[in-house]
């Protein structure tokens, strides 16, 4: 394989700044993580990476079949691409519970499921659930050590349980959890880490199966701790990088071997110091959050050293003597693909060099149906 796999036969065809997906390296990861789980049934990918119906109906074809979003405009990219089991990995509140029960009455054909971590807001979808005739199934959402979400596992955990199975409207599935603060570089350290943060959920899952007499299902980890959950038995597992990849997991998993499907591509537009090169990469084109040195890698241009960025420029410094010209055409790897690809309006993507079809970034809006 070439060192230039990235590069466009016809770059011209494409204005920048721009999103490449580069479709058969993303079949190749896809293939990748189900073999990291054993089959397409461990897994529920996060479709927060991708956003494009194209590119879950990519993973569909592997013959995944259960899928997860964050926001009710993923669950809605997802029912256009065909999926029938879908998990909004959020606790609805306000109009969220009324736009997923309208989209419930509307799809009864398909499975859907939603998190919940505090007794009000399951009451609150018991009531409303009830007054639609319509019944939701959750999961309980586990706080793993992230301290984002969820409730800590153990007598808090077991006293929303009991409450919820009480609950004529809702149905307990089971529970999930994201521990994404697992990041060691070293995988023994990390894999110490998830599991101690494991066990009293595995704990809390085996006392309650045996009080209840019913199989409680298990949807864990992302994209740094997936590969430790697989090994466990009624665990589902939920990454969702993986398919497009980043700099970010690359350089910070490195027992990790995805290849980078998605780059942003940009130009060379201006020398506004006989030391500086600026290119149309700004705040709106790629990921932003982390610092400046954590943005971007330039796969073709790695003597650049970013130095300032605003709304539409990214400013890098070079030698003097450099030999960038206007228009030069620059590939980059993300730091943190998942929010570039919501900055970008669709993605062009490559099959041996050339633009075959342009997909739309469709969920990246907040309403897509409802």
């Amino acid at each position: 394989m070439t060192d230039k796999w990235y590069e466009l036969q016809n770059p011209e065809r494409t204005d920048s700044p721009a999103l490449l997906v580069y479709k058969e390296r993303a079949i190749e990861n896809i293939q990748k993580a189900i073999r990291e789980v054993g089959s397409p049934d461990r897994l529920r990918p996060h479709v927060k990476t991708n956003k494009s119906v194209e590119a879950c109906r990519l993973m569909m074809d592997a013959g995944i079949k259960k899928f997860k979003g964050a926001t009710i405009a993923e669950v809605e990219m997802l029912i256009m691409a065909g999926a029938k089991d879908i998990l909004l990995a959020y606790q609805p509140v306000g109009p969220k519970i009324d736009r997923l029960i309208s989209i419930i009455q509307k799809y009864p054909e398909i499975n859907f499921h939603c998190l919940t971590d505090h007794s009000s807001a399951a009451d609150v979808m018991d009531n409303k659930a009830m007054e639609a005739g319509v019944k939701l199934s959750v999961y309980i959402d586990l706080n793993a050590g992230t301290n984002r979400t969820g409730i800590a596992p153990g007598p808090a955990a077991i006293d929303l349980f009991e409450g919820l199975v009480q609950k004529k409207n809702l149905q307990v599935k089971g529970f999930h959890l994201y521990d994404g603060h697992l990041r060691n570089p070293v995988f023994e350290i990390r894999k110490s880490e998830c599991e101690e943060g494991f066990a009293p959920i595995a704990a809390m899952r085996e006392e309650l199966e045996k009080s209840y007499g019913f199989s409680l299902e298990i949807i864990a980890g992302g994209t740094t701790t997936f590969p430790i959950h697989a090994a466990r038995e009624g665990v589902t597992c939920g990454p969702g990088t993986f398919i497009y990849w980043d700099d970010g997991y690359g350089f910070g998993l490195p027992e990790q071997e995805f290849q980078h499907a998605a780059l942003v591509m940009s130009r060379v537009i201006s020398f506004p110091a006989e030391n500086l090169v600026c290119v149309d990469l700004g705040h709106k084109a790629i990921a932003s959050e982390n610092p400046i040195d954590k943005r971007v890698r330039f796969l073709n241009a790695t003597d650049l050293t970013p130095v300032s960025q605003s709304e539409e420029h990214l400013v890098l410094q070079t030698s003097p003597d450099h030999t960038y010209r206007i228009g030069d055409v620059l590939y980059g790897v993300p730091y943190h693909i998942c929010p570039t690809v919501a900055l970008h309006q669709e993605a062009v993507v490559v099959e041996n060099g050339e633009q075959t079809a342009v997909w739309k970034t469709i969920s990246r809006n907040r309403r897509i149906l409802f």
